[in-house]
C-alpha cells in the first residue's frame, strides 16, 4: 500500500539543481515536490561497503539532500570486488572518508554527515536521532538486530537488505507508519544458531549481486521519502542472480513479536552479541584454554619438522579457500566433515598420542569443528586463534590475503 511522504518539501530548487534533476523533474510521479522532498530528506546509510556503496552514490544522485555515513572500517583490496564507491587509490583510508569524496564527486550540493564509529547500545540512538529513513547496509546479525530495535524506538522506518553468494533480499520495516507493518524481528524472531550461517567474508559474494540489492534499497528510500509507489513494507523481495528470477513473499506481523507484539518483552537496548552468539556456548567452552597463537604454531611446526613433536594440522576452510592461502604442512578436512562425523575416520586415533591442531580463517570455524573433537575424546585438541588471516599478518605476509 502507498504510504505518505516521510518529508516536507524544501523551499525550492536552484537553477543547477533543476538542470542536474531534469530527468526527475520531467516524472509526473516525482515533479518540482518530489525533488524538493528529495533535497530536505535526512537519510542515514549505515555501512559503504557492498549494499552501502551503490545506495550511497544512487542517493547522492538522486539529490538526497543529506546523507549520514556510520561506518568504522578502513578501505581494503579485497573490498575493490563490489564496493564500487571506493578506488584503487583508497586502499587504507577511511571508508567514511572515502565515501564522502565520491559523493562529493557524483554530486556537490549533497552535505555528507560521518559517523566513523562503530555502532554499539552507547551512541546507536544518538547517531540514529535526526535522520528521516535508515538504509541498513550491515552484514552481521548482531548489528542487524540492534538497528532494528533502535529504528523502532526512534520510531524511524529504515530499508534492510542482505546477500550471500548469488543470493539477496531486500525489505522495509516501518512499524511506524502501519500498525500491521512487520518489524525485522516479525521475519527473524531468532538469530541463526552461531556458525550456520557463514558470513560473505566467509562464504564470498558475487560483486554485482551487491548493485542488484543496493539499488533496491535506493529506490526502496527514494519512493518512501517521496510518497510514490508501493514500498516493500510487509514484503520481501528475494533475488536469485543464478536463475535471474525475483520472488516477493508477504511477511505479516507477528502479534507475539518480541517487539512489536501485542506484549513485548524488548523494551529497550539487549546485549546484542549475546543474543546472536558469534560462536556457539559449546564451541566457546571447547576453545577455552584450547587456543593457541599463530607464532606458539609457528614453533610448533619447526618442532614437528624436527622430528621432536609429532600432531596433525588440519584446515577446516573449504577447497576453494585452501587454493587462495594456506598454512604450510596443514591437510584440509572442511568443517562439514566434522559436523557429520565423516572427519573422525580421517584422523589419528584418540589413543594415538598424536595431537590434533586445527584452524580455519579466523577461528569460528574452528572453534566449531574443535567442540565435536573434544566431544569424541580429543582431550588434548587445540585451535589457532585468528586462523589463516593472523598467519598472513603475523608469520607470511608474502601470502595473499582474502
Amino acid at each position: 500500500m502507498p504510504f505518505p511522504p516521510l518529508v516536507e518539501p524544501a523551499d525550492g530548487l536552484s537553477i543547477d539543481e533543476v538542470r542536474r534533476y531534469s530527468r526527475h523533474l520531467i516524472i509526473p510521479d516525482v515533479g518540482m515536490t518530489g525533488q524538493k522532498r528529495l533535497k530536505n530528506a535526512k537519510v542515514l546509510v549505515i555501512g559503504a561497503g557492498g549494499l552501502g556503496s551503490p545506495a550511497l552514490l544512487y542517493l547522492a544522485a538522486a539529490g538526497v539532500g543529506t546523507i549520514g555515513i556510520a561506518e568504522f572500517d578502513e578501505v581494503d583490496e579485497s573490498n575493490l570486488q563490489r564496493q564500487v564507491i571506493h578506488g584503487q587509490s583508497d586502499v587504507g583510508k577511511a571508508k567514511a572518508l572515502s565515501a564522502k569524496e565520491s559523493i562529493a564527486e557524483t554530486n556537490p550540493y549533497v552535505e555528507v554527515v560521518l559517523h566513523e564509529q562503530r555502532l554499539d547500545n552507547d551512541n546507536v540512538m544518538d547517531v540514529f536521532t535526526g535522520y528521516d529513513l535508515i538504509v541498513d547496509g550491515t552484514d552481521n546479525f548482531a548489528t542487524r538486530y540492534m538497528v532494528n530495535d533502535a529504528a523502532f524506538f526512534l520510531g524511524i522506518p529504515y530499508v534492510w537488505g542482505s546477500i550471500y553468494r548469488f543470493d539477496g533480499q531486500a525489505s522495509v520495516f516501518a512499524p511506524s507508519l502501519s500498525e500491521e507493518a512487520p518489524c525485522y524481528r516479525c521475519l527473524y524472531p531468532e538469530p541463526p544458531p552461531p556458525g550456520m550461517v557463514p558470513s560473505c567474508a566467509e562464504g564470498g559474494v558475487l560483486g554485482v549481486l551487491c548493485a542488484s540489492i543496493g539499488a533496491i534499497q535506493g529506490t526502496e528510500a527514494i519512493k518512501l521519502l517521496t510518497g510514490i509507489g508501493e514500498p516493500l513494507v510487509g514484503r520481501l523481495m528475494i533475488y536469485d542472480a543464478l536463475e535471474m528470477e525475483y520472488r516477493k513473499l508477504r511477511v505479516r506481523k507477528d502479534p507475539n513479536c518480541a517487539l512489536c507484539g501485542e506484549n513485548p518483552t524488548v523494551t529497550g537496548l539487549i546485549d546484542y552479541e549475546t543474543f546472536c552468539g558469534a560462536v556457539s556456548e559449546e564451541a566457546a567452552d571447547a576453545a577455552a584454554g584450547a587456543t593457541i597463537s599463530v607464532t606458539s604454531l609457528e614453533h610448533m611446526l619447526k618442532e614437528r619438522e624436527e622430528g621432536s613433536r609429532d600432531f596433525v594440522l588440519v584446515d577446516v576452510r573449504e577447497p576453494n579457500e585452501f587454493e587462495i592461502n594456506r598454512i604450510p604442512g596443514s591437510v584440509l578436512i572442511p568443517k562439514g566433515e566434522f559436523l557429520n562425523g565423516n572427519a573422525l575416520e580421517q584422523l589419528p586415533s584418540v589413543d594415538s598420542g598424536t595431537q590434533v591442531v586445527l584452524h580455519c580463517k579466523s577461528g569460528v570455524r574452528s572453534a566449531e569443528a574443535l567442540a565435536v573433537l573434544k566431544g569424541a575424546g580429543y582431550d588434548d585438541a587445540v585451535h589457532v586463534g585468528g586462523g589463516v588471516v593472523a598467519w598472513v599478518n603475523q608469520i607470511d605476509p608474502s601470502q595473499p590475503a582474502y
